[in-house]
């Protein structure tokens, strides 16, 4: 939703690579410049975080829909069933499919199978077992889980289970550092 309105781009440029020029023109070019003649790498992210603010600010609007929808994916945890979206939000199933595609460049299930994955992952790096992972995060069973890690990484949940980086990643899902415990913070 953020690259629909900072990029001003449509998800027709989905599965493509496009040059900021090409999104965004003489901008682009003054921006370059900017990032250029800046004299630290503290003055080139302050130049960055204000653009990006500003287009932001000044981009296309999100639908009020399909923001619900992706913060209701988001707090369910990839859970949330499409058909309880469609009937939420007041459209058709068409029609939140399209919007929704258009604005975040997926489909509804797709994201939220990707919400899902990313919970599942961040949990078996903290050092629950696949199984469990499976069962709590809405898989059908560990063997659905385990496909779908091979689907989005290439690798299996063990693998994954040894990833450091997903285990110190309170940001995404605030689970304790530890990968003895997988207990989200505040339970």
């Amino acid at each position: 939703m953020v690259a629909h309105a900072v990029l001003g781009a449509s998800s027709e440029l989905g599965g493509t690579v496009v040059t900021l020029d090409d999104l965004w023109g003489r901008e682009a070019v003054r921006i370059h410049e900017r990032l250029r003649a800046a004299g630290s790498w503290e003055d080139r992210f302050a130049i960055a975080e204000d653009v990006l603010a500003r287009r932001g600010d000044a981009g296309r609007a999100v639908d009020p829909e399909v923001a619900f929808s992706w913060r209701r994916m988001v707090a369910s945890r990839g859970r949330v069933r499409v058909e309880r979206l469609v009937a939420e939000t007041g459209w058709s199933r068409k029609r939140l499919w399209s919007r929704f595609r258009a604005q975040v460049g997926l489909t509804p299930k797709r994201v939220a199978q990707l919400i899902r994955f990313d919970h599942a992952a961040h949990r078996l790096a903290a050092g629950q077992r696949a199984a469990t992972v499976a069962v709590e995060s809405g898989y059908a069973d560990q063997s659905h889980l385990h496909r779908d890690v091979m689907t989005f990484t290439g690798t299996t949940p063990g693998a994954i289970a040894l990833s450091p980086f997903l285990a110190v990643d309170d940001v995404a899902w605030p689970f304790t550092r530890a990968r003895s415990a997988a207990v989200p913070i505040g339970a």
